[in-house]
């Protein structure tokens, strides 16, 4: 697969009571080559979706019978269609609609009238995380057909694909190249120091640099935003999780199953405090648990587009004491004892695999 390029033809299925609206939508889509399908209400859009398997779903939200929010929820209900990316196509643009679209389910929203740029935007993104979900998906299959004869193989192949996802995010987002692979390492620190058996050591080595791999469907501006993120643009931010998760959740490998743990889990806190589910103490799972200290040193010791970088000690003293947005209670305590002995380690993994 070559993701040097952006999808290119793709089926969007255009879901709308108001046949005006339709033909608007349909005109921008095949200008960029795109087909499409229609449905006037929620009803025919769950049976289009199984029935057409569109690359992606443009849907209004007030509609008579069965508004977007049922019906986007379920859509990801269904195991069939709940891959499919979601676009809410709305005239209400109160934070809670939007809110409550993305929460039933919808990865993207659009306000009416909607400009042809944004909507060439949202598509060409939520087309890619749909390519790259729909790759993941025919590797496995293929990989699993061989999985008897060719373990060694499997694996190497699985590596390729993971490395082929971080490749994806890194071209949205400069940082995470080192990012992803001192995760890796401090992983290996940690699980090792805690005398966690290797096997289970080299998964979550292996798992763990897809933990951010949603935010390849994150809107740039949102991404990459110099300044603070309004609540809307946080709420967006906080979908990477979920649509990470989404990502990874077709594989049925123990790597791609722990990735996809891991990427709906590791900003939730111990303490309950941390998102998209607000998960508590061993509720968490235990890789993402792992994963969230290390998560949190690394991103206090880099520079991001909203803060310069820490130190080492700053960075260690904030995770151990606390600043006022981060607490020891948000960490695992078995696991933050465990990073207090491996600081050291933490800190030359660091500088070993410092951004060039």
């Amino acid at each position: 697969m070559n993701t040097s390029h952006l999808p290119h033809s793709a089926l969007v299925l255009v879901v709308d009571d108001e046949v005006r609206n339709v033909k608007l939508l349909e005109t921008l889509l095949h200008a960029d080559g795109h087909a499409t399908i229609s449905a006037s209400n929620g009803k025919e859009a769950l049976v289009s979706a199984v029935a057409n398997k569109p690359d992606l779903i443009l849907l209004d939200i007030m509609m008579p019978d069965m508004d977007g929010f049922e019906t986007v929820a379920r859509l990801k209900a269904d195991p069939r269609t709940q891959p499919v990316p979601v676009i809410m196509v709305t005239a209400l643009d109160d934070r809670e609609s939007k809110l409550r679209a993305l929460q039933a389910g919808a990865e993207e929203f659009l306000s009416k009238p909607v400009q042809s740029s944004e909507l060439r935007v949202r598509v060409r993104n939520l087309l890619r995380l749909k390519e790259y979900s729909d790759f993941l998906t025919d590797h496995n299959q293929i990989l699993e057909e061989q999985v008897s004869e060719r373990t060694a193989q499997l694996k190497e192949a699985y590596r390729d694909t993971m490395f082929t996802l971080v490749r994806a995010a890194e071209r949205k987002d400069a940082e995470s190249g080192q990012h992803v692979r001192r995760i890796s390492h401090y992983c290996r620190a940690l699980t090792a120091a805690m005398h966690v058996p290797i096997e289970l050591q080299d998964t979550i080595c292996d798992a763990s640099p897809m933990h951010d791999i949603g935010k390849i469907g994150i809107p740039d501006h949102v991404l990459l935003k110099p300044g603070s993120l309004t609540p809307e643009e946080w709420a967006i931010m906080k979908t990477h999780c979920a649509l990470g998760a989404s990502i990874l959740s077709s594989g049925t490998s123990p790597y791609t199953r722990m990735g996809a743990e891991i990427a709906l889990n590791h900003h939730e806190r111990w303490d309950g405090s941390g998102y998209p589910s607000g998960r508590k103490g061993e509720d968490i799972p235990w890789a993402a648990r792992v994963m969230q200290i290390c998560d949190v040193y690394d991103a206090l010791r880099s520079r991001r587009p909203y803060k310069p970088p820490l130190d080492h000690a700053r960075a260690v003293a904030i995770i151990q004491q606390g600043d006022g947005r981060t607490h020891p209670g948000h960490f695992d305590p078995k696991v933050l004892a465990c990073f207090s002995t491996q600081a050291e380690r933490f800190a030359e993994i660091y500088e070993s695999h410092a951004n060039v």
